[in-house]
């Protein structure tokens, strides 16, 4: 807040000064020079005191906060902008030409800010992702922190980590890259997914048993969540075409040439993948160690040839 203040108290020393200097030496220039901060600091203190601290106090949620001062952001930077338009160009049909060559030669030398302020309003306006959302953009996997006009700012994952947890750095990724790569969206209209555990098994084992087991065990131990994500995906089917999609857990099989392999196929929250995945493997091997069930391995066949007769042997 001090520094949203200096700011202020800045832009309101250089109105007042510009306007003393214009009554003892009046110039057009000057005066136009100090109602243009003036003006800048009234939506300066409108846009980025005044307003956001009224709202803060009446919301909660630290989330609608931040997407709040980003809107009151923007709109400071639009309306300053618009200000100073207003201000300075007194004749905008002489200016036309020079605008317009003007905005030629910024658009080739600044094409790629150009792209990434369009994908920032692509952002802004349709939503693909939002801050707390977690996203994969440019082969980066990370959770939005913070999203701005020509940035998105990405808390990694994965990368040297193992699971989806964060390893602690940073990625700016472009918004410009909207405009010709995918994102892929982990939480927008859901909060789960679906994830596999493969578990081998000896051929020789009861399989059956071992199947129907882990069935039972997963289908316990995710009740809640499949329930949830079956609220999830009808309200999806609202809003997409989205045909009917099984979600409670099932076990598919798949033959090797070593072992039997189990499919585990479950629903769980997408920010407690590892977690479940880690809780689900216990679980099953503690499940096939009471049934005396070994977990399958790789095996290996030796076929030993008989050697060439000795020499001093008989033929």
């Amino acid at each position: 807040m001090w520094r949203r203040a200096v700011n202020l108290s800045l832009l309101v020393f250089g109105a007042v000064a510009l306007w003393l200097i214009d009554r003892s030496y009046p110039n057009d220039d000057l005066s136009k020079g100090a109602l243009t901060l003036a003006a800048v600091a009234a939506i300066y203190l409108s846009f980025s005191i005044a307003l956001p601290a009224l709202f803060s106090a009446r919301i909660k949620d630290p989330k609608a906060k931040y997407q709040l001062r980003k809107i009151f952001s923007v709109l400071s930077l639009a309306f300053s902008l618009a200000a100073v338009v207003t201000v300075w160009v007194t004749d905008p049909q002489a200016l036309v030409v020079s605008y317009g060559l003007l905005a030629a030669g910024l658009a080739i030398a600044l094409q790629d800010m150009f792209r990434n302020i369009a994908g920032g309003l692509i952002i802004y306006i349709q939503s693909p992702y939002r801050v707390g959302d977690r996203v994969k953009v440019k082969d980066v996997v990370g959770d939005v922190i913070d999203v701005n006009i020509m940035y998105t700012v990405l808390l990694e994952l994965q990368e040297w980590v193992e699971g989806d947890q964060a390893t602690g750095r940073l990625v700016m990724v472009p918004n410009g890259h909207l405009l010709s790569g995918n994102v892929y969206n982990y939480t927008k209209d859901n909060s789960f997914l679906w994830d596999e555990i493969v578990v081998p098994v000896p051929y020789d084992c009861d399989w059956r048993g071992v199947a129907e087991a882990v069935q039972t065990l997963v289908e316990n131990d995710t009740a809640e969540v499949t329930l949830q994500a079956t609220e999830e995906l009808s309200s999806m089917m609202g809003k997409y075409y989205l045909t009917p999609r099984e979600v409670r857990p099932r076990v598919f099989l798949a033959l090797t040439s070593n072992y039997l392999e189990l499919h585990v196929r479950f629903i769980c929250l997408t920010r407690q993948r590892r977690e479940a995945r880690s809780r689900l493997s216990r679980l099953i091997l503690e499940e096939m160690e009471r049934m005396n069930v070994r977990v399958g391995s790789t095996t290996v066949e030796i076929t030993r040839f008989p050697g060439p007769p000795s020499s001093g042997g008989p033929v």
